[in-house]
């Protein structure tokens, strides 16, 4: 049984405007078809129809037309029943009770939950002690830093064991060490059987939790692939780091782009769709004495970056 799965998925939104209703196609046709056990991260610029995807997911919203099924269930129709099998972490919407200590949100949610107390009791110690959250049970939840508070949002959505787990921009926010643990924890919960649905504009988040990469645009989905491929499709630029025996003058070789010059060193770009590979690095060890020569792709950044400005165009 696929863990997610929609066949042409759309969502219209009418909007008055004076006397005249407009309509907004949101999302558009999506076909999903996820394996259980599966890390995905579904990402595209602001308003390509993320959020609205994973609300028709979790039976927060209905759709307009097509189908889905998350976990053989239809979320709009079995949104309880569903509900007990899932996990979801919105980085900007808390499930915590803002004026309880942190502690007691988890203990009523044990209990929404329906989980046997000593199930309740265990499960709970283990999250603690897995965040580090000892010290903050007692604490109410308003005075709990963003990163406190994203670990007791993580701890609360883990508390069940669900079998799916949606992430909408879990770690926004967080410090460099709070993103490293949450994403740590969410790759943990992914070894143990758990299907992971990430939305992120951190490039991080991508690299590191997810294998798939899911791209939506204007409602549409126009890519579906392994994540590294989702570099290499979308952006063919290359970059060559060198360091020369001798002090360089930056090379004036068409279509190689000068980011970095210092006395005996170089960073170049360049499209290898444009330039073979082998014709700019065979350019550069005629001009200069090489000690060192390195070719990288660019950082998955750029690749998302050009996305979301509309500059990427799918090979």
């Amino acid at each position: 049984m696929l863990a997610v799965q929609t066949e042409r998925l759309a969502k219209v939104f009418e909007r008055r405007k004076g006397r005249q209703r407009q309509s907004h196609l949101a999302v558009d046709s999506v076909d999903l078809a996820i394996d259980q056990g599966e890390a995905v991260a579904f990402i595209g610029p602001n308003g390509a129809g993320k959020s609205t995807t994973i609300k028709m997911l979790t039976g927060i919203l209905h759709p307009s037309a097509g189908s889905a099924e998350v976990l053989g269930l239809v979320p709009w129709k079995s949104r309880q029943r569903l509900a007990l099998q899932i996990g979801t972490v919105f980085g900007q919407r808390s499930q915590l009770w803002f004026h309880l200590p942190a502690g007691d949100t988890l203990r009523l949610l044990a209990a929404i939950y329906d989980l046997p107390g000593p199930l309740a009791k265990s499960r709970t110690a283990e999250l603690v002690e897995r965040f580090a959250l000892q010290d903050l049970l007692s604490v109410p939840v308003r005075k709990l830093s963003l990163g406190q508070r994203m670990r007791f949002e993580i701890a609360a959505s883990l508390l069940h064991k669900p079998k799916v787990l949606f992430l909408d921009e879990p770690t926004v926010g967080l410090d460099v060490i709070a993103k490293a643990e949450v994403r740590e924890v969410v790759r943990e919960a992914n070894r143990d059987g758990a299907t992971i649905f990430l939305t992120s504009h951190d490039a991080g988040d991508i690299e590191s939790i997810a294998r798939r990469a899911i791209v939506i645009d204007r409602g549409r989905i126009v890519f579906d692939d392994k994540v590294s491929q989702l570099r290499r499709q979308w952006l063919t630029d290359k970059v060559v780091e060198l360091r020369s025996e001798e002090e360089v003058e930056p090379p004036d070789i068409p279509g190689v782009h000068v980011e970095k010059v210092s006395r005996y060193g170089l960073r170049l770009r360049f499209s290898a769709q444009d330039l073979p590979v082998r014709q700019v690095i065979g350019q550069l060890l005629e001009r200069y004495p090489v000690h060192d020569i390195t070719i990288s792709d660019p950082p998955l950044e750029s690749v998302i970056a050009a996305i979301y400005q509309g500059q990427a165009v799918p090979k």
